[in-house]
């Protein structure tokens, strides 16, 4: 059977379909590898990311047949999974950011971010906020690299993260408290209307 790739396929429809056809599941692998691989990838290294976003997509495949197919979108279980991994790698995750803190500032940074970091650059805030992260709870920077670097909702990291969404306001609101107290009052990490 061919795999529907369509957009207009949701993904829960997609993983209900697996359960029968597991060839079905890789649409899920297209639809969002780049953006797991971006994610792990900014908080790991690439060196990481390809096989964290491969074991990312092997458990979810494995767990499958627990997803809540009340949720259509898949991409905040997915998330969800990845930032698990990624806790295993805690001590990784912060000597990148001390590593990046380092490098000369003309060095660019790995994934989506890379405008961010161009403008702190110019800003000479980069050091700042690198050190700002790395000195983040690992709660609080699950949060804020969720919402403010992945676009999702406060009820998208709150399932994705396996939290109260008032857990997710309150460590979003200490994480962007921190950062713009260690950029001076500056925050690059846009407030938006996320709820």
């Amino acid at each position: 059977m061919v795999t529907d790739t369509s957009p207009l396929v949701v993904d829960a429809e997609i993983i209900t379909r697996s359960l029968d056809d597991p060839e079905q599941f890789s649409a899920l692998f297209d639809r969002y590898a780049a953006t797991l691989y971006r994610y792990v990838s900014f908080r790991l290294g690439p060196e990481l990311a390809e096989d964290l976003v491969g074991e990312t997509f092997l458990i979810a495949f494995r767990r499958r047949h627990t997803y809540d197919i009340s949720y259509r979108d898949a991409r905040p279980w997915l998330l969800g999974i990845a930032t698990k991994l990624v806790t295993g790698h805690r001590r990784s995750e912060v000597s990148r950011y001390r590593a990046l803190e380092r490098q000369s500032p003309a060095q660019p940074v790995e994934g989506p971010e890379e405008a961010i970091a161009r403008d702190l650059t110019a800003q000479g805030s980069r050091t700042a906020l690198l050190d700002a992260l790395a000195g983040l709870s690992r709660g609080d920077r699950d949060v804020l690299l969720m919402v403010a670097w992945s676009d999702m909702t406060y009820d998208e990291a709150a399932r994705a993260l396996g939290i109260p969404v008032g857990t997710v306001k309150s460590r979003l609101n200490r994480a962007r408290r921190k950062v713009r107290h260690a950029l001076g009052g500056i925050n690059p990490l846009e407030e938006h209307g996320h709820g």
